[in-house]
């Protein structure tokens, strides 16, 4: 590792992962502790964090599925997010230890739809309750980009497979927009 991990090293080096089923259906949960340097001038964890969070969960999604840093550097390609809507829930509190559960909602030769539902839990390695409703959920669309040609490229048959794998139904409150705010006349 470097001086300075990189995000994907970071993501690793301090996530636990804890397995969501042993069939190999559904990836693992993703775990961090909220740092005091993430909370903002209003008491609670800033935006930008809860996008930081949910980008290393992307990560180890990432290498869940056959796309880790051996496969980008062997192949020049990646996985580049190309559109992601956040919903903002519940505030989180310095401290609050988190749990991602990442859901892969679709795949196609080049392209795929994820969200990422971030909860707190009770300890650093904990499970959330089935019960348990989100502080922050994200759903993101993702392109395979061959970087060295600069364009999409199709997965390769393992990757694609191992994403299908693991589709599952999306929830409700995915796919939809930021609602429209009328005009003052």
């Amino acid at each position: 590792m470097s001086e300075r991990p990189t995000h994907e090293e970071t993501a690793v080096t301090e996530q636990n992962a804890v397995a969501a089923d042993d069939d190999g259906t559904s990836l693992p949960l993703f775990h961090r502790t909220v740092r005091p340097e993430w909370i903002d001038y209003n008491g609670h964890m800033s935006e930008a964090f809860y996008v930081l969070v949910f980008g290393y969960a992307t990560d180890a999604m990432m290498i869940e599925t056959g796309l880790h840093a051996g496969y980008r550097e062997s192949t020049g390609c990646s996985l580049y997010t190309a559109e992601a809507h956040v919903r903002y829930l519940r505030e989180v509190a310095a401290g609050s230890h988190l749990a991602v559960r990442t859901r892969l909602l679709g795949v196609d030769a080049k392209k795929a739809r994820f969200c990422h539902e971030l909860y707190v839990v009770g300890a650093p390695d904990d499970v959330p309750e089935p019960d348990a409703a989100p502080v922050a959920t994200t759903e993101l669309l993702a392109l395979h980009v061959d970087q060295r040609a600069g364009r999409t490229a199709p997965f390769p048959g393992s990757v694609r497979e191992r994403l299908a794998s693991l589709v599952e139904p999306a929830p409700a409150w995915a796919g939809r927009s930021i609602a429209e705010v009328p005009a003052v006349r």
